[in-house]
């Protein structure tokens, strides 16, 4: 057997063997969906109100918005595990939740308010939401980084930034089930900054865990 058919066989015979990163990346995430899952029923819990809530429009967005960035975060997450992978080509996958954000904030605001405009932006949940966020995030964010380890980044703190916004976006889909602050322009505020600091540790930690 010459050289290249050698070269080739072991490199086919690795290929069946490795499992590709989006499936290291759904294993880990799998299992640590429960440990999130358990701290947010022990912690938080669902909004006493939540079947009439499903009425609103408002309460639907939010769960549209979150799983508008956790979904193309997954993609994009998986093809920086490659090396030399950049983000050209997908970046715009995450306008889609900022443009499904900004459709609800100009709808509410064409709508007669009972609520002053700073009133619906503070919210009443706003401390929570910031810390309930991160802290549903931490098991998914371990876990996604130990899937993204099975790869090889060229640009591990960007990678580990993507598994941050995925965890982020995961968490808070979550979240929003307990979160009885509906309007846009909470969730623009507060969801949003909760995800940049997830996004910020997943860009931390990840430029060390990650590096190939």
């Amino acid at each position: 057997m010459d050289t290249d058919r050698l070269i080739r066989t072991l490199a086919a015979d690795n290929a069946h063997r490795t499992l590709p990163v989006g499936s290291w990346l759904a294993i880990a995430l799998v299992v640590a969906a429960p440990f999130s899952v358990a701290m947010f029923s022990m912690g938080l819990g669902m909004r006493p109100d939540v079947m009439t809530a499903m009425r609103n429009p408002f309460f639907d967005l939010k769960f549209l918005v979150t799983l508008a960035l956790a979904i193309p975060a997954i993609a994009i997450a998986v093809h920086l595990s490659r090396p030399e992978a950049s983000l050209r080509g997908r970046a715009w996958l995450l306008l889609i939740p900022l443009g499904l954000l900004g459709i609800g904030v100009a709808g509410e605001m064409m709508m007669p308010q009972r609520l002053p405009m700073m009133t619906r932006l503070v919210g009443s949940n706003s401390r929570v939401c910031l810390t309930a966020i991160p802290l549903l995030s931490l098991p998914l964010l371990v876990a996604a980084l130990i899937g993204l380890r099975h790869g090889a980044p060229s640009r591990p703190a960007l990678a580990g930034a993507f598994a941050g916004l995925l965890s982020a976006g995961l968490a808070a889909t979550l979240y929003a089930s307990h979160c009885i602050d509906d309007s846009p322009l909470f969730v623009a505020t507060w969801y949003t900054l909760a995800t940049l600091v997830v996004t910020a540790i997943g860009a931390l930690v990840g430029s060390r865990v990650l590096r190939f």
